[in-house]
């Protein structure tokens, strides 16, 4: 199999299908850093520990380091990605499903704003391959549940042990520094906040940029007759470019959306927000060492509302674990039902 640059760019243009997987990939890579951003540096905002601009620049370059130091390091989730489903052997039809699981995710993600339905695109990525691979086997047999269950140990993660570790941290900080003077420890977790969003977004990256390599990877696969990816060392230059791409989205998230997140709907002092970016991220690396793809966003969120629940339990936005369900709810059936319909009427038309 032919995985060089120049190989790789002679075939997505002598190739359709493969052209416009690519497109649709890197596009929501881009999407992916933009709008995900808040996710990583809302609390380093909230608490005034970095300005709008500063707090985006770094994410942006953590995100880049994200994705290309942990795939090199342990490329487990792309793995889990590339492995999850079967789209037989037939690779030209395989390269045509996985375009109709991209195109589904586009679908789902528009359908799903205008409903005003919240969505996660790790959620909607593992639903429209799955859906696609359903098409393609006319069942189930395109699952590989040894894989998939580590979706399921995802959903868990991201929300309760993102809770329990916000909860730990946060509860073990307070304790430690009952008593002292305020001011003092602030000029400590003030640094110490911007490691953890630095942190955060690096562990971003990682899992997010994982996901997506593993779907460019099993494209890139198909093209050159090979139903898999068991075994395959996944190529520098494939990194560089999920990481460039993910990074220069965020470069650009929109400074709108983020101090409406940090400001708004996160109300932190400095060692809380610590607490919850640290919380966060080592989730994430857990989660990235096994090979669980989770949802970044719920992990953090479900950090911060730990963090609450030391002071009380009311601070609990129950809202937010409403919205958490229902993307659970509405993103696996929703999702896949659409990539099955896209993916039987790509592979019949073309």
């Amino acid at each position: 199999m032919d995985i060089s640059f120049s190989g790789f760019c002679e075939q997505v243009f002598s190739n359709p299908v493969l052209l416009i997987t690519v497109a649709l990939t890197l596009g929501v890579i881009f999407v992916n850093g933009w709008t995900d951003a808040p996710n990583a540096i809302a609390t380093c905002i909230a608490t005034r520990c970095l300005k709008v601009r500063t707090a985006i620049m770094m994410s942006a370059a953590f995100n880049f380091l994200g994705v290309l130091v942990m795939t090199k390091i342990n490329s487990a989730v792309a793995s889990t990605i590339s492995n999850m489903v079967d789209f037989g052997g037939e690779t030209d039809e395989a390269l045509i499903a996985l375009c109709a699981a991209l195109f589904s995710i586009v679908v789902y993600s528009v359908a799903a704003s205008v409903f005003g339905i919240p969505t996660s695109e790790s959620h909607s990525l593992i639903a429209g391959l799955s859906g696609a691979a359903i098409a393609i086997h006319n069942g189930i047999g395109g699952i590989n549940f040894d894989e998939w269950v580590k979706v399921l140990y995802g959903l868990v993660l991201s929300l309760a042990l993102g809770f329990f570790m916000g909860w730990g941290i946060c509860k073990i900080i307070a304790i430690i520094c009952a008593g002292m003077d305020r001011r003092r420890t602030d000029k400590f977790f003030k640094p110490a906040q911007i490691f953890g969003a630095a942190f955060m977004s690096f562990m971003h990256g990682a899992q997010d940029g994982q996901k997506f390599i593993g779907v460019l990877f099993l494209g890139m696969a198909f093209c050159n007759g090979q139903n898999n990816v068991v075994g395959m060392v996944i190529p520098v230059w494939l990194m560089l470019l999920c990481s460039v791409v993910m990074g220069v989205g965020t470069s650009v998230g929109g400074e709108k959306i983020i101090k409406s997140v940090g400001m708004d709907m996160v109300k932190l002092e400095k060692f809380q927000g610590f607490s919850a970016d640290l919380a966060g991220a080592v989730c994430l690396l857990l989660s990235s060492v096994f090979g669980i793809p989770v949802s970044t966003t719920h992990t953090k969120t479900s950090a911060i509302m730990g963090v609450g629940a030391v002071k009380r339990l009311s601070a609990i936005n129950f809202g937010v674990v409403k919205d958490m369900m229902l993307t659970w709810i509405f993103t696996f059936p929703g999702c896949g039902l659409i990539s099955f319909i896209v993916a039987k009427i790509f592979v019949a038309v073309l």
